[in-house]
């Protein structure tokens, strides 16, 4: 898995306990929180993605 995607998703992670941790004690912020943890998700799929394609164009030139 690359680097990337695991920064990725690790934020991902952290944002959706902020979010939960927010919304129970009340505050609105949270959807500051659920808003980046889909940006974050989307990133983690773009590089792993983007792995994937490079693989299979090595093997494919190889």
């Amino acid at each position: 898995m690359p680097r990337l995607a695991l920064y990725a998703l690790a934020v991902c992670v952290l944002t959706v306990a902020a979010a939960v941790v927010s919304f129970v004690q009340g505050q609105w912020i949270g959807i500051l929180w659920v808003l980046m943890a889909g940006l974050s998700s989307n990133m983690a799929w773009y590089y792993l993605r983007r792995a994937k394609v490079q693989r299979q164009r090595q093997t494919a030139g190889a």
